[in-house]
């Protein structure tokens, strides 16, 4: 790669960094550690990195320390290891500090941990930033020693997608003085999602359908030289579909293989592996089944309701459901489950003897009773302590059957938590 170039990119994303305008984002990072952040393509990685920039800077550092490269930036060629540190020479021709390095979806180098090891290991402060979860593998792991934190960034959630929109959070405003434009906001953020460049496009779907096609195309199929990718767009598609039924590696081999596109059980998981790297979509386990039904049998959920929402066509009580999955994989992480044994129940932080159902309207007779009496034969089979049912927009305080559940509209929910 031309060293001149080089140097031009670093001066030019100094100059541009100083100009950036960004949502801040609740973020602790330990400023004597260095990071690793990941996640879903354009979640907000790279403005987080413009976010502790800005916050070094705050604390007496210069722009000059920083040395910030795009590794998906167009002018650049195809890199390898060992011009990771040509960028680091050229900075030190230019510049006289100690450089503070931030690497921008550096996964796409080969290698690129050790070259990260190195940096750590010689002291420097590093940042790095990737849209895949191999970047979190056991070698990778193995090879960074320890010397980093992880940290995962996701869309915006709604109180930063207000925040966004310039809509005072205070629980007040919310509630008396904003709350009707609250309500209009989230209706956009429910069907939309909260992928951070998506707020200024006018034409969302189009942008959304762009970016799917950028992961399924370039952080999926390139990546892994998947031959059948009709048999993969088919299996993201049935993943939305059944969204909140489990679903088996089995199951979908044969539906799959049912439209036309014959597909091994073997290939849909190393298919599912994969769009799980991407960070598309995540899973959840039956808290009540053996290891091998755990592994084989779980719901699927889609890291952003706008990207859910291109594959469905009657979508309401799925987006739902979505929703509040997301926010309780970023909260609770693997300790999260749903629980199927002669009762079903949409989610379950055992730890936190939390119980949720999400239900889209109570109005229905039916749909009442059954969130109910899941919630109650639940509480007969393990210690609960908190019962909720997510609604769309219903409120209400239920005591039935000797427990008490409290229903709670899904915007409020996510505010609180």
């Amino acid at each position: 790669m031309d060293k001149e170039l080089i140097k031009i990119l670093i001066r030019e994303n100094q100059q541009k960094i100083m100009k950036m305008s960004f949502v801040e984002r609740k973020v602790d990072i330990e400023s004597n550690f260095n990071y690793v952040f990941v996640g879903l393509r354009r979640a907000g990685k790279t403005y987080l990195m413009y976010q502790q920039i800005h916050n070094l800077i705050k604390k007496g550092h210069s722009i000059e320390e920083i040395l910030f490269f795009n590794f998906e930036d167009d002018r650049i060629d195809k890199l390898e290891l060992q011009d990771l540190d040509k960028i680091k020479k050229c900075y030190e021709e230019i510049c006289e500090c100690k450089p503070i390095f931030f690497l921008d979806e550096i996964q796409i180098i080969n290698h690129w941990e050790k070259f990260a090891r190195r940096l750590a290991d010689d002291k420097y402060r590093v940042y790095v930033s990737g849209s895949n979860a191999k970047m979190l593998s056991r070698e990778i792991a193995t090879t960074l020693g320890g010397r980093f934190l992880i940290h995962d960034v996701f869309p915006f959630s709604f109180r930063e997608y207000l925040l966004a929109r310039k809509v005072d959070i205070d629980e007040k405003n919310v509630i008396y003085e904003n709350y009707y434009k609250t309500i209009k906001l989230f209706e956009n953020y429910f069907s939309e999602g909260g992928i951070p460049e998506s707020i200024a496009v006018d034409d969302k779907r189009a942008y959304l359908s762009s970016l799917y096609k950028k992961i399924y195309l370039g952080d999926i199929c390139s990546r892994y030289q998947i031959r059948n990718d009709a048999a993969l767009h088919f299996l993201v598609k049935k993943l939305a579909e059944n969204l909140k039924q489990p679903t088996s590696y089995t199951r979908l081999s044969n539906v799959i293989s049912s439209l036309g596109t014959r597909v091994a059980t073997a290939t849909i998981i190393e298919y599912i592996n994969h769009i799980k790297d991407s960070w598309l979509v995540f899973s959840i386990e039956n808290l009540n089944s053996r290891f091998v039904e755990r592994e084989t049998n779980k719901k699927y959920y889609f890291t952003d309701n706008g990207l859910l929402n291109l594959f469905l066509i009657d979508p309401n009580t799925s987006l739902l459901e979505n929703l509040v999955a997301i926010q309780l994989h970023k909260k609770y992480k693997d300790e999260v489950y749903y629980y199927h044994n002669g009762v079903e129940v949409d989610f379950v932080v055992p730890d936190k003897k939390l119980a949720i159902q999400t239900a889209y309207s109570l109005a229905d007779f039916d749909t009442r009773k059954r969130e109910i009496t899941a919630l109650g034969k639940l509480a007969k089979q393990m210690e609960i302590d908190k019962m909720l049912i997510i609604t769309k927009d219903e409120e209400d305080t239920i005591t039935e059957q000797g427990i008490v559940i409290q229903v709670i509209p899904v915007w409020k929910w996510l505010l609180n938590t």
